[in-house]
């Protein structure tokens, strides 16, 4: 059994979608591949037991036939951190271990990691710790944060020693991608470190869903309750003339348009375009005509009670940091993986090829 620990040292780096297409490809070969998450940090109850919400989610998707005790053994729950720091745990290490001895058998186990390299270190299931428990080889997950991305690869290196195997690079955007394919990815080498990816940023994979932003923003749906699935991948303010907005509306697709109750004239208009969604500020609501024609068109129309800069503020801050627990998105990114990810040079890494 080889094991590889998905890591990255900050949150949203992508290492779910990554464990799970990696899963996937490996299979596509003919390897017996699982998976699991030693620490889980979104607890879901289910009767007296919990688990952690990504391992459900992997469980259902890659359709998993270990039990979610093998898959999910350990979540750091209120009631767990509680004992944790009052020192009641004392077999959490052990307690993990035991499940992942259960998948020696596989060729392959992908192990995900936490949110950062050292998230988990006083249950000791960190992910140095859990490289040097389970003789995990380490696959390096770097969110493209300019150049300083090439510092953290290298530092993770160093970090896991021969444990390393190598690195991806993601959500590149489009006009970084030449530089980092032509300028680190080849440093990075001349170090002695793999890049066997360089993924671009994603509009799909940033989206949020209708029902996400209602959440985000504590709105109120005035409508179309059954398109709240729809995906939301750009934002629009409507505070030009409707001339303007309109030459914006349509350069934009899958939007999202943010503008106060009075403009019904830019409201209007962006349901003459690809728009999943208008938000309504200020805690108001739109007039009959505007929403009888979001009824007609199946526009929703969210009414959310902040003005429209703090509503930019929350959604930036929620942009690009949503779960991937919709399997439109893993089918997504195993594309993604599909043309960007260097299988060959990966197995050859492991020296499975």
């Amino acid at each position: 059994m080889i094991a590889i620990i998905v890591a990255s040292s900050t949150p949203y780096a992508g290492r779910t979608f990554l464990s799970l297409s990696l899963v996937k490809k490996l299979r596509e070969m003919d390897f017996d591949a699982g998976y699991i998450k030693p620490l889980g940090t979104v607890p879901v109850r289910s009767g007296k037991d919990v688990h952690d919400a990504d391992a459900i989610f992997a469980k259902e998707v890659l359709g998993l036939a270990e039990p979610l005790e093998v898959i999910s053994p350990f979540v750091l729950d209120y009631e767990n951190q509680s004992k944790l720091l009052a020192g009641e745990l004392k077999d959490i290490r052990k307690q993990v271990l035991s499940a992942f001895q259960k998948l020696k058998k596989k060729d392959f186990v992908i192990v995900a990691g936490a949110n950062d390299l050292f998230e988990g270190s006083l249950a000791g299931l960190d992910a140095l710790s859990l490289a040097a428990d389970m003789k995990a080889y380490t696959l390096f997950v770097e969110p493209w944060r300019g150049d300083i991305s090439a510092d953290a690869i290298h530092g993770s290196s160093r970090l896991f020693g021969e444990r390393f195997c190598g690195a991806i690079l993601n959500k590149v955007p489009e006009a970084a991608v030449n530089h980092v394919k032509q300028d680190i990815k080849p440093f990075l080498l001349k170090k002695g470190l793999s890049v066997f990816g360089v993924f671009p940023k994603d509009r799909f994979l940033e989206s949020v869903t209708v029902r996400q932003l209602t959440e985000i923003l504590n709105g109120k749906l005035q409508c179309c309750e059954d398109k709240q699935d729809e995906h939301v991948e750009n934002f629009l303010v409507g505070a030009m003339d409707v001339d303007s907005a309109l030459t914006y509306f349509r350069k934009t697709p899958n939007k999202a348009v943010i503008t106060g109750a009075h403009r019904s004239d830019i409201q209007l208009a962006a349901m003459e375009t690809s728009t999943r969604c208008i938000i309504i500020t200020g805690g108001l609501q739109t007039n009959d005509v505007v929403l009888g024609k979001a009824k007609a068109t199946g526009t929703p129309i969210l009414s959310v009670p902040d003005d429209t800069f703090s509503t930019i503020d929350k959604i930036e801050m929620r942009v690009g940091k949503t779960t991937i627990r919709e399997p439109r998105k893993v089918e997504r990114a195993k594309q993604i993986m599909d043309v960007e990810f260097d299988m060959f040079g990966f197995l050859k890494k492991l020296n499975k090829v």
